[in-house]
């Protein structure tokens, strides 16, 4: 028997997330899907299908105002697994769906813990990752392959030798169901070769990247307290750490008034050649922050300059977030909605 969320503890933001999830059309949900990482997927997968009946009072209460547009008769049951399959079928494609939804049909539907070998793997340099499947049949290393985001996936069959890649693809594409107890040897494998790793060569785990990201996530006070900390130690790595942090693309969290504070201060070749190595709708940000002229202007200019070497743009993005570092130490210009808690 089914229980409501009314007879439920209180709920999560993830509750939340899946009840908004399935009140967009198809096409909507799946374009929002596609942007999750597999661990996402699979925790909002598992709320969406093992909420019950959602009351339409629940669904007014989960995401303020928006009940008003939904249906009287709140969100159906009835049906729910084949719906979640199409969503996720048009956001991640029909093997990585199979794959999650043979994991959900357990009797518990809580996602595989990061810490068991197979999510272990996950965060593995690939060029490890390849020294540990090198060895194994090429079905093994399909089956492994799909356990990875497909970025970490792809760079580890790229580290594969040749002969490999044929066979582990061609493995990858006509792979069908697989079986609990395939997985658990599986997990047994990875957890045999992570050990060998262990006793000799490192494994690769973290980095300025990584790092970077848990600070952006943190509290502002925490990177205002934990940067100076590491530059007393390794001033280096304060520097690369706060490089990782602001990139160029943070800019485009700015509202248009501090756009435009911050465009002030750029000389337009500057501009042009930073603008000329983003995609066409990045640049509407920055041009909405101009007048109609200015903007026509400096798309022509951008388009008659041709191509342009990556180092000179990447040369021309940096030095824009410099001036960005600068305006915000300053208090001219402001990330975010004005707190204190931007990235």
């Amino acid at each position: 028997m089914t229980t409501s969320m009314t007879d439920a503890a209180p709920r999560s933001g993830t509750d939340r997330a899946a009840i908004m999830v399935m009140l967009l059309s198809e096409d909507d949900a799946s374009r929002l899907l596609s942007h999750l990482s597999p661990d996402e997927l699979r925790q909002l997968s598992a709320r969406m299908c093992s909420m019950g009946e959602i009351a339409p009072t629940e669904v007014a209460e989960a995401i303020e105002g928006f009940a008003r547009s939904t249906p009287d008769g709140g969100i159906p049951e009835h049906g729910r697994m084949h719906a979640v399959r199409r969503l996720l079928t048009g956001a991640v494609g029909e093997l990585p769906t199979d794959s999650l939804l043979r994991q959900l049909g357990s009797e518990d539907p809580v996602p595989p813990s990061p810490s068991s070998a197979l999510g272990m793997m996950r965060w593995l340099d690939p060029e490890v990752i390849a020294g540990m499947l090198a060895d194994e049949h090429p079905q093994t290393i399909a089956v492994l392959l799909l356990q990875l985001d497909t970025e970490v996936a792809a760079a580890a069959l790229a580290k594969l030798p040749e002969d490999l890649h044929t066979p582990v693809l061609h493995r990858v594409a006509r792979l069908g169901p697989v079986s609990a107890q395939a997985l658990a040897i599986l997990e047994d494998t990875v957890k045999d070769k992570i050990a060998q790793l262990n006793g000799g060569r490192a494994v690769s785990l973290g980095g300025i990247r990584q790092a970077a990201d848990i600070i952006n996530r943190a509290h502002r006070s925490l990177e205002k307290r934990v940067i100076p900390s590491i530059g007393k130690i390794d001033k280096p790595l304060a520097k690369a750490l706060e490089d990782e942090m602001f990139k160029f693309e943070h800019l485009f969290a700015l509202d248009q008034k501090m756009t435009g504070v911050l465009l002030r201060e750029i000389e337009s070749d500057l501009l042009i050649a930073a603008l000329r190595g983003i995609e066409l709708e990045q640049r509407e940000h920055f041009f909405a922050a101009m007048s109609q002229r200015a903007a026509d202007g400096l798309r022509d200019e951008i388009e008659s300059r041709g191509r342009m070497k990556r180092t000179d743009i990447e040369a021309a993005q940096r030095q824009i977030v410099a001036i960005a570092k600068r305006l915000v130490a300053s208090g001219e210009l402001i990330m975010g909605d004005g707190d204190e808690d931007y990235a």
